[in-house]
C-alpha cells in the first residue's frame, strides 16, 4: 500500500458552527458526485471516470482504489486503522490501496463528534467507526448490484472479496475496477448490513503500520520538508513578553549577512528571510529590536498562582450533582485534599513550520495541521481573501499533542510570505517553540469526601483552571461549565451516592492555553486517583481492594488483570512501592500498575509498568499497545519533569536542557495487555498520558508514605529524613 504523493484541494469551511453539523456530515457520505466535483477548489478529476459513492472511496476502472483520510496522521496510526475500517466493510484488496489527505471541508470531513474537521480528543476512530463503516457497506453494496444487474441474478447470490464481487453458482467474477462504471450508476441503498465482528478478516488483526516502512526509509514528508521551488527560508522570534509588540528594528546588521533576503515585521515579531536556513538564522540573531513589553511585564508565576488559588476558594459552576451532599458531609468524617498540575508546552519533535506562498490569486500553504479548514479560514481572514482562495496542501505531522489545533503558524507564515514575495518556509526554532507555545493550564483541584463502611459516601471536586473550549469552541463552554475541564471527573467511575463536581473559570493573565495530550482527563484522573489511595489508606484498605466494589465490571475486569500481571500484593525491597490507577478516559476502560523505587536522594526510578486496556473493539491491537507504551513515557516525563515557569511576562524555559524529556535509560518495561472486547471502540492516543502520572504518584505513595499532590514530583519532600 501506498500514500499518495499527490494533494487534494477541497471545498471552504461552512462559516456557523451549529447542531446540525454532524446530520450535515452523515448526508456527505451519499453526496452526488456532481456536487463533490462542482465544490470550490475541488479538482475536476478527482472524481471523473471513477466509482465515488461517497467522499472517501474512489474506485478506477483501473481497478486503483484511494481512501480520502479525514483525519491526519501524526504518529497515532490512524491512517493505518481508518484504511482497515473502510477495507473491512468494503471488501477491498488491502495491499493495493493508495491514501490521500483530505483536503479542507467541514461538510465533507469534518468530524462527527465535533461537527469541524479536527483531529484531536482520541476520537478519530470513536467517531468514525460506524459513519466509515456505513459508507464502506454501502459502497460494497453498489458494487454488487452492479455484478448482479450484469449477471441477471439475485445480489444475495453474490459474494465480494479482496475487490473482487463473485457468483459462486455460476463461477463468475467481476473486479472492482471492472464494475466501476456500472456500479456508479447504482442507487445507494437506504440501508445496508454491517458485518458481524465474527466475519472480521482485517480489524482485530496486529496489522503492520502502513506508514512504517516510508517513515524508516525517509521518503515521507512532513511538513517541515517541503520545499518549492524558488523557496526562501525564514525563521521567527516574538515578543518575549505576552502580549507584546514590536516598538522598532534595526536591521542594518542583519542585512549584511549573506544570504539575507528580507526582513518582515510583524504586529508582535520579526521574521528574517534567507536564501537558506542558516542565513534566516544568522539574520536575526544580528538584529537590534526594541520591543514595547506592554502590561503584562509584571506577570509572573507567583501572581497566576494566587489568582487561580483565590478563584479556586469560590464555589463554581456546577456540573453534576447527585444525592444529598450537605446531609452526607454532615454524617461522617470529611477528608480534604487539594493538587495542583503546572503549566505544560507541547515540545513536539517537529517544531512549528509552514511553508506559504501568496500571490494576488490567493495563497497556497504546505503544513502539518490537526485543523485543515479552521487553517483555511483564519489565514483567509488575516490575508483578507476567500476561504476559497486559501489551499492547504496537509502532510503528516511529527507529533501534534494538541499543538496543531492552533492555527497560529500558519498565520504567520502567510504574513511573511506576503511581504517576501516568495514562497517561504518558515520555522520556529526550539526556545521559540517552547516560550510562544498555547500551554497546557494551570489546574487547582480541591477535592473533600466522607467514608462510610469502607467506601466513599460523598464526594465534592472543584476543577479550577482555564477553560479551552471557552475559546477554542464556545459550544463546549455553556452555563459556566468546561466539558473537557470536567470530563473524567463528572463520569468518574467510581460508584459514589452523594456526588458534586464544580468548574471554577480561572484564565491565567496574559498565558495563552490550549489543549495538550490528555486533555481534561489528564488533570481529573490525577487528582481523583491520587485522592482514590489516600482514602484507601484512611480506610485501611488496600488501594485495589478499596477501589473494586465501586467500579463497573469492565474496570473490574481490567483491575483484576492487572493486578495478576503486575504481582500486585508480592513483597518488595524497601523505598518501592506499587501504585494503581484507573480511568474511563475516552471511552476506553484502562487499569495501570507502576513499580518505582525511590533513593535517598528522592530520586524515583521507574521499574516496571503493567497496563490493562478494554479499549472495545481494538483494530489493530499493535497501535493500541503502541500508543499506550508512548503516552505512559508521555505523561511519566510530565510527572518527573515538566513544568513552564513564568517571570516577568516571560517563559524561563527554552530547550530540553531546563523542559526535560524522559531518556531511554529511564524507560521501564511497559507491558501492555489488550482485553479483548465485542464493544464499540475507544480513543487510545491519549489514554496512557492520563494513565501514567497518578500510578507513578501512588507508587511513591507506597515507597515512602509521602503523599505528593503537586507535579512534578518534588524531590526535595521524598529525600531520606525529609517530612512533608
Amino acid at each position: 500500500m501506498r500514500t499518495a504523493d499527490k494533494i487534494l484541494s477541497g471545498p471552504s469551511r461552512r462559516e456557523v458552527l451549529t447542531s446540525a453539523l454532524a446530520g450535515g456530515f452523515v448526508l456527505a457520505f451519499h453526496l452526488p458526485v456532481e456536487a463533490a466535483v462542482n465544490e470550490p477548489q475541488q479538482p475536476p478529476d478527482s472524481t471523473a471516470g471513477k466509482f465515488a459513492p461517497n467522499a472517501f472511496i474512489r474506485i478506477a476502472p483501473s481497478g486503483e482504489t484511494t481512501f480520502v483520510m479525514p483525519q491526519v496522521e501524526m504518529g497515532q496510526g490512524v491512517y493505518t486503522s481508518i484504511s482497515m475500517i473502510i477495507a473491512e466493510e468494503l471488501d477491498a484488496d488491502f495491499s493495493r490501496l493508495t491514501l490521500e489527505h483530505a483536503p479542507p471541508s467541514d461538510k465533507l470531513y469534518g468530524n462527527p463528534l465535533f461537527g469541524i474537521q479536527a483531529t484531536g480528543n482520541s476520537n478519530s476512530i470513536r467517531a468514525f467507526w460506524k459513519p466509515l463503516r456505513t459508507a464502506s457497506a454501502t459502497a460494497r453494496a453498489m458494487l454488487v448490484q452492479a455484478a448482479a444487474q450484469q449477471w441477471q441474478v439475485d445480489p444475495s447470490s453474490c459474494t465480494a472479496s479482496n475487490s473482487v464481487v463473485s457468483h459462486k453458482d455460476s463461477g463468475r467474477s467481476l473486479s472492482y475496477g471492472a464494475l466501476a462504471d456500472a456500479a456508479q450508476q447504482q442507487s445507494p441503498p437506504s440501508d445496508v448490513k454491517l458485518k458481524d465482528p465474527k466475519d472480521f478478516t482485517l480489524i482485530g488483526k496486529p496489522l503492520p503500520r502502513l506508514d512504517t516502512p516510508d517513515k524508516v526509509n525517509g521518503k515521507v514528508v512532513y511538513g517541515i520538508d517541503a520545499i518549492l521551488p524558488g523557496m526562501k527560508f525564514a525563521t521567527i522570534k516574538a515578543c518575549p513578553v505576552f502580549g507584546g509588540r514590536v516598538a522598532k528594528v534595526d536591521d542594518r546588521a542583519a542585512k549584511k549577512i549573506p544570504g539575507v533576503r528580507n526582513v518582515v515585521v510583524l504586529e508582535s515579531a520579526v521574521a528574517v528571510v534567507g536564501d537558506h536556513m542558516w542565513a534566516a538564522q544568522q539574520g536575526l540573531d544580528a538584529l537590534d529590536i526594541t520591543w514595547n513589553e506592554g502590561p503584562n511585564v509584571s506577570i509572573g508565576s507567583k501572581e497566576i498562582w494566587d489568582n487561580l488559588r483565590a478563584v479556586s476558594e469560590k464555589d463554581g459552576a456546577v456540573a453534576k450533582s447527585t444525592g444529598d451532599l450537605a446531609k452526607a458531609f454532615a454524617s461522617g468524617e470529611r477528608i480534604d485534599a487539594v493538587f495542583e498540575l503546572p503549566f505544560l508546552a507541547h515540545a513536539t519533535m517537529e517544531p512549528m513550520n509552514c511553508t506559504a506562498q501568496v500571490t494576488p490569486d490567493g495563497c497556497e500553504l504546505w503544513l502539518g495541521t490537526q485543523i485543515m479548514s479552521r487553517v483555511q479560514s483564519e489565514v483567509a481572514k488575516a490575508l483578507a481573501l476567500p476561504p476559497e482562495k486559501v489551499t492547504v496542501n496537509n502532510h503528516y505531522i511529527g507529533g501534534g499533542f494538541g499543538r496543531r489545533l492552533e492555527p497560529d503558524m500558519a498565520i504567520s507564515a502567510a504574513l511573511v510570505a506576503k511581504q517576501a514575495g516568495a514562497p517561504v518556509k518558515v520555522v520556529w526554532s526550539r526556545e521559540e517553540d517552547i516560550r510562544h507555545d498555547v500551554y497546557r493550564p494551570v489546574y487547582r483541584n480541591t477535592i473533600s469526601a466522607t467514608l462510610a463502611d469502607g467506601r466513599i459516601a460523598a464526594w465534592k471536586h472543584r476543577i479550577a483552571g482555564s477553560s479551552v473550549m471557552a475559546r477554542w469552541f464556545p459550544p463546549g463552554f455553556q452555563n459556566g461549565v468546561d466539558i473537557d475541564g470536567v470530563d473524567c471527573a463528572i463520569d468518574m467511575p467510581y460508584d459514589i451516592p452523594n456526588f458534586r463536581v464544580e468548574f471554577a473559570r480561572a484564565e491565567p493573565p496574559a498565558v495563552p492555553t490550549g489543549f495538550w495530550r490528555g486533555v481534561g482527563p489528564n488533570n481529573n484522573v490525577f487528582a481523583i486517583e491520587c485522592f482514590m489511595d489516600e482514602l484507601a489508606r484512611k480506610a485501611g484498605k488496600d488501594p485495589i481492594a478499596f477501589r473494586r466494589p465501586m467500579l463497573p465490571p469492565r474496570l473490574q475486569a481490567a483491575l483484576d488483570f492487572v493486578a495478576e500481571k503486575s504481582d500486585w500484593g508480592k513483597p518488595l525491597p524497601p523505598r518501592t512501592g506499587r501504585g494503581v490507577s484507573v480511568q474511563p478516559a475516552f471511552a476506553s476502560f484502562i487499569a495501570t500498575v507502576v513499580e518505582a523505587f525511590v533513593d535517598d536522594f528522592g530520586e524515583p526510578h521507574l521499574r516496571r509498568v503493567t497496563c490493562v486496556v478494554d479499549t472495545g473493539i481494538a483494530i489493530n491491537p499493535n497501535t493500541v499497545m503502541a500508543q499506550l507504551q508512548g503516552g505512559l513515557i508521555f505523561g511519566f516525563t510530565a510527572a518527573l519533569y515538566g513544568e513552564v515557569t513564568i517571570d516577568k511576562g516571560r517563559v524561563q524555559q527554552s530547550n530540553f536542557n531546563d523542559y526535560r524529556m524522559l531518556r531511554i535509560n529511564q524507560t521501564p518495561p511497559i507491558e501492555v495487555h489488550v482485553v479483548k472486547s465485542g464493544e464499540s471502540p475507544g480513543g487510545i492516543g491519549e489514554t496512557g498520558v492520563a494513565a501514567g502520572p497518578p500510578a507513578l504518584r501512588n507508587a511513591i505513595y507506597a515507597a515512602t508514605g509521602v503523599p505528593l499532590r503537586r507535579l512534578p514530583i518534588d524531590r526535595s519532600l521524598l529525600a531520606v529524613g525529609k517530612k512533608t
